[in-house]
């Protein structure tokens, strides 16, 4: 193939593309346009190590500074693209610049949900994506003794409000849900999530119906609920992302939640993948698309793209994964979470001793697994799911009992 490989996003499914097509052996040239100004990164340690302060912003990237020059990527940061003309197999740079492809990666992620809130663009007011976003976070918790609010509680604000109680700050939560994390574990297990939250001291309120920010001088001052004002010097926004589909869809490819791809990650332009955030892939597990924001997706997904642009025989077939550290608790999660919603749900440990494993069933058969303080079990519950095989209860609930053994 005599025209480049293109991708486009500098995030861990573009990066962990360029990887691999060198680690599989294409030697032709590799170009790697990144919209922000910051080689390939990931964005779990945004929200979890560097944003409490465990590591420092090396942590996010994803490989060592001089990777992209040893290893002959054409890395453009800062440099967005703005068209695709599938038909002409080239893309259009913002400065007109006209870039041909032999094979393409869509790989341009998704941005956080910025409510239409009075007061949004205060000063004080943050969403969590990108590294700058992280660092302005961060630096206006480290101080602590200042009264956080976060709008959200879903992954993100959970972690940003135990990030927040970790540098002395006063924390509220305000949730749509009454029970944090409902809509992705259940209310059973979300109310587990609760009670270490509320244990650290975070002000936890359910069903919240934020109207708007006050804002005095330029800063925040207030979060405006439909029960009432609640003050406030920092306020965080993580109230889910929106898929960056603008460049596909204005190319004419097909795009419903983000840009649809089959289970080889192919678009329906010839020669044009998607991988990461901004897919929605189909998975034959669940017989239905899934889209995906989560870490492993975009690893996995940057893998299964790079092998189909060589031609190779990949599907994007891993258990859907997920983790997360909030306080004391590190947790990973296996499983479907359309299988999972409304599943039976049973536990291996006590809870209340703070490790343990919850199950979900479906039909007899493992959907989903999530292990809390317990490690090196999570492969084996991605191979239980993978078996879809009907389990014997007594012995899954049985912490005695090896996981692959029930």
């Amino acid at each position: 193939m005599d025209d480049p490989m293109v991708i486009v996003g500098g995030g861990l499914a573009g990066g962990t593309a360029a990887r691999t097509l060198r680690s599989e052996g294409f030697e032709g040239r590799i170009l790697l346009f990144a919209a922000e100004a910051h080689r390939p990164y990931q964005r779990p340690p945004l929200s979890k190590e560097f944003l409490t302060g465990a590591k420092p912003l090396d942590a996010a990237y994803l490989q060592a500074e001089g990777w992209e020059q040893e290893h002959d990527v054409e890395l453009s940061v800062g440099v967005a693209v703005r068209e695709l003309d599938p038909g002409a197999h080239e893309i259009i740079l913002e400065d007109g610049t006209r870039v041909g492809y032999g094979a393409l990666l869509l790989a341009t992620g998704a941005h956080p949900r910025r409510p239409a809130f009075d007061g949004i663009h205060a000063d004080g007011v943050h969403l969590l994506r990108t590294i700058e976003d992280a660092q302005a976070l961060r630096d206006d918790l480290a101080a602590g003794g200042r009264r956080v609010v976060v709008v959200g509680s879903g992954w993100i604000g959970l972690e940003a409000a135990a990030a927040a109680r970790g540098y002395g700050n006063d924390v509220v939560v305000l949730g749509r849900q009454e029970i944090p994390l409902a809509n992705a574990l259940g209310p059973e297990v979300g109310a587990l999530f609760a009670d270490v939250h509320r244990a650290h001291g975070v002000d936890l309120r359910g069903s919240a119906e934020v109207l708007g920010l006050t804002d005095v001088g330029r800063r925040v001052a207030a979060v405006r609920t439909a029960e009432g004002s609640v003050p406030a010097d920092v306020v965080v926004i993580g109230v889910g992302a929106i898929p960056n589909t603008a460049l596909a869809e204005d190319a004419g490819l097909a795009v419903h939640n983000g840009i649809l791809v089959d289970q080889r990650l192919r678009t329906s332009a010839p020669d044009v993948y998607a991988a990461g955030d901004v897919a929605n892939a189909y998975h034959p597990f669940v017989d239905a698309r899934m889209r995906n924001e989560h870490w492993n997706n975009a690893l996995t997904g940057g893998k299964v793209a790079a092998l189909s642009m060589l031609g190779r025989e990949a599907l994007h077939e891993s258990v859907p994964y997920f983790y997360t550290d909030q306080f004391e608790i590190g947790m990973e999660y296996a499983g479907y979470p359309p299988l999972a919603d409304g599943a039976e749900v049973v536990f291996r440990g006590d809870p209340a001793g703070g490790e343990y494993v919850v199950f979900w069933l479906r039909d007899g058969a493992v959907v989903a697994g999530m292990n809390v303080n317990v490690w090196r079990v999570n492969a084996k519950i991605k191979a239980l799911v993978s078996s879809r095989r009907e389990v014997d209860l007594a012995r899954l609930t049985n912490p005695e009992i090896p996981i692959d053994e029930v």
